[in-house]
């Protein structure tokens, strides 16, 4: 065979196979491999991506393969040859430039596309072929599923009658009537009037699949669920595909937030070790979409409160009770620079203060109540973003969980420091402001996913932060 491949090669490729003696990629003993078929799937429905299937020509990458299955040396050879090509081509077209804003701190999480040569030659390190096309390795596992849960959704629920259901009381077993009928045809069920045990069993399949109780009753939310059209629900998957597709695929260990879902990942290898909650920004005060290096910690944090609080949380306490900054656990500053000057409470003109005629920077002392927690964690960043522990953890029983002004509030600073540092993080002193250098920077990605897979569906999540109704509409073409 390795006569064929050299006779068939040309160029780079010819360079990259001579470097691994001759030894193929699709190729088992004298056949091809289940991963051509794979990887013919993957090229077919590549509108998914948000491609032309037609750039790779699958038929003739698919008249290709099946040639080679006489088992001739020669065709074995064309098809290796077609195969590694095409599934280059398709790797450096989904590790595109993005197009999901997203804010990068350092260059060197910019994603940047591979070159041929760099896509096969991570591919030939895998010890399965088959399992990373299968698998999409290439490619952050939260875009590899949840590619996976838009072909299920686009095969069980886009070829359904668009019918809207009248307002009206909630359906349920037993019913009958025109609302009934109508939910009957909307789900691709015989005509009827009555709400029976395969309409139970369909709307429960769509309620599962849509990221709803499944509870085979048609309420407010399923009802309007059922009125947005599966249309709706395509396209805002292929959106988060988009901001899924910016997220690490190879990259060792690395910290994913996501702001939608109010939770944390970490990541090693391409799978996750661990999970918890975070609270993130509020509707107002969003947290951004960025990717940035973890560099160090902070142990005994100062806080610093945001001038706005100060007029409506300190100011009063100070003007109108007579309170000392210092018995409340803050301290006043002359300016916001590293070195500026702790003021006296008398040199401050709260009355000015008060009227936000003038800006007063106050920090909270390290101290069991401090907002900061016992550590935060430092991406260097403009935008004033960083992940830190927290006093209030009564907040992470809560659902939505967005209170903060837009950092990231972890629910077990402990446990993310013994991941991050492999042991625990304890200050050796009180002095406040410690920092403590990572061995070796940790990428953090702090994304959006208002639709994510899970592992029996898709989570769709509420838009707090308003930012799928535009951007949507841009892969509504698609």
């Amino acid at each position: 065979m390795s006569a064929e491949l050299r006779s068939a090669m040309g160029g780079k490729l010819k360079a990259f196979y001579r470097a691994r003696a001759w030894w193929p990629l699709w190729i088992q003993g004298d056949t091809l491999g289940p991963e051509a078929d794979r990887l013919i799937a993957l090229i077919e429905s590549s509108d998914l991506d948000g491609l032309d299937p037609a750039d790779f020509d699958p038929e003739d990458l698919r008249d290709v393969v099946e040639v080679a299955r006489s088992g001739s040396p020669e065709a074995l050879a064309r098809a290796e040859v077609r195969l590694s090509r095409a599934f280059a081509a398709y790797v450096r077209a989904l590790r595109r430039a993005p197009t999901v804003k997203m804010v990068y701190l350092d260059q060197e999480l910019v994603p940047e596309q591979p070159t041929e040569i760099e896509v096969l030659r991570a591919a030939g390190v895998e010890t399965s072929m088959a399992a990373y096309v299968d698998t999409m390795g290439w490619m952050n596992p939260i875009y590899a599923q949840l590619r996976a849960r838009l072909v299920d959704y686009h095969e069980n629920w886009s070829g359904l009658p668009e019918i809207v259901l009248p307002p009206g009381p909630t359906l349920r077993s037993g019913m009958k009537g025109e609302r009934v009928a109508l939910l009957r045809e909307r789900l691709g069920l015989a005509p009827g009037a009555g709400f029976d045990k395969p309409l139970a069993a369909k709307l429960k399949a769509f309620q599962a699949a849509h990221g709803l109780p499944a509870d085979a009753v048609a309420g407010a939310k399923t009802l309007a669920a059922l009125n947005r059209g599966s249309a709706w629900y395509e396209h805002l998957l292929r959106l988060n595909l988009e901001r899924a597709r910016v997220l690490p695929g190879t990259r060792k260990r690395y910290v994913v937030v996501d702001a939608a879902a109010a939770r944390l990942w970490l990541y090693e290898d391409g799978a996750v070790v661990d999970t918890m909650k975070v609270i993130v920004g509020k509707p107002t005060e969003p947290t951004p979409m960025l990717a940035g290096m973890m560099r160090y910690a902070v142990v005994n944090p100062y806080w610093n409160v945001p001038p706005d609080l100060v007029r409506k949380r300190i100011v009063p306490r100070v003007v109108e009770n007579g309170e000392s900054l210092n018995a409340m656990g803050y301290e006043a500053l002359s300016d916001w620079t590293h070195d500026a000057r702790i003021l006296d409470q008398s040199e401050i003109d709260w009355t000015a203060v008060a009227a936000g005629s003038q800006e007063l920077r106050v920090r909270q002392l390290p101290g069991k109540t401090n907002s900061m927690g016992k550590m935060k964690f430092m991406f260097p960043n403009d935008l004033g973003i960083y992940l830190h522990d927290t006093p209030e953890k009564a907040l992470f029983k809560q659902e939505g969980r967005r209170f903060s002004s837009g950092c990231v509030r972890v629910e077990d600073a402990q446990r993310l420091a013994l991941w991050l540092f492999g042991k625990p993080l304890d200050a050796p002193s009180e002095a406040p402001e410690q920092q403590v250098y990572l061995p070796q920077p940790v990428p953090v990605y702090i994304t959006y996913m208002t639709a994510a897979p899970t592992d029996t569906g898709i989570a769709f999540r509420e838009d707090a932060y308003e930012r799928d109704a535009a951007q949507t509409e841009q892969f509504a073409g698609r």
